[in-house]
């Protein structure tokens, strides 16, 4: 069974700092880990790899620090691992970042299955897998909270989604993409062993041309901008009972 994981390298949000400064992360030396939510989609491939056999493969577009969330995938247990990284990447929205994977999935000469976290923790917006899916018309299952079956020699796949109204049984055929929730398992620690593959690990970097696309391909489709919002002067008033309290509410109408 081949199996491509998306990968992701995010921001460490446990660094933030007290004053609570989001873009604080964004600088080119804040600390970076792989996108927690990948971490399932991780574990979620190399147990189907001890189950069905087969490679995992981990897939990541990013700047070339990103390596490290790869040297990561691969400490985990990951057999090879792919980085896509290209000056134009760095303005791509996630069509343009999902052109360049789907395209570097082609290279690799495309999946059984293809797994990715539910979202990234920076954005945010869970478009890129399922646009990616769409780009190889393949089926996409997403907000898997459980694989009961997979069926090679059938090419299927049943799958348990968790959704905000329950949970949901679905099937579908075989090649797919499926994106993963963290109640599907619980992310293993890189062995020490795997810790040293990693270090030594050759992991290729493919630009854009290597996999057939021009930047005009991924560039955005809209131009966007991120900024902290406007400070507001804020006053602090302590009431000494609820009584006090009621009796502001009221005349603030709030009540």
């Amino acid at each position: 069974m081949k199996i491509i994981v998306l990968v992701k390298q995010t921001p460490d949000t446990t660094q933030l700092s007290g004053s609570m400064d989001g873009l604080a992360l964004l600088a080119e030396d804040a600390p970076r880990v792989v996108n927690p939510w990948d971490e399932y989609a991780l574990e979620t491939a190399l147990q189907l790899k001890e189950t069905h056999g087969g490679t995992v493969i981990a897939l990541c577009a990013g700047p070339a620090g990103a390596v490290e969330a790869l040297r990561t995938a691969v400490a985990m247990g990951a057999d090879e691992a792919v980085l896509l990284s290209d000056a134009a990447l760095a303005q791509a929205d996630t069509l343009g970042t999902a052109r360049a994977l789907a395209a570097a999935v082609g290279k690799l000469g495309g999946a059984d299955l293809i797994v990715a976290g539910r979202t990234g923790i920076d954005g945010s917006s869970g478009a890129t897998a399922v646009q990616v899916a769409g780009l190889l018309d393949i089926p996409a299952v997403c907000y898997v909270a459980a694989l009961k079956e997979i069926d090679l020699a059938g090419k299927s796949l049943t799958a348990t989604r968790l959704l905000d109204s329950g949970r949901q049984v679905v099937q579908t055929q075989l090649p797919a993409l499926i994106t993963v929730v963290k109640e599907i398992n619980e992310p293993r620690y890189p062995s020490f062993m795997g810790l040293r593959k990693a270090k030594k690990a050759d992991i290729p970097t493919w630009a854009l041309a290597d996999i057939g696309l021009s930047a005009g391909q991924v560039a955005a489709q809209v131009a966007w901008q991120v900024s902290s919002p406007p400070a507001r002067a804020t006053q602090l008033e302590l009431f000494a009972n609820a009584a006090q309290l009621a009796d502001r509410l009221v005349a603030e109408q709030l009540v």
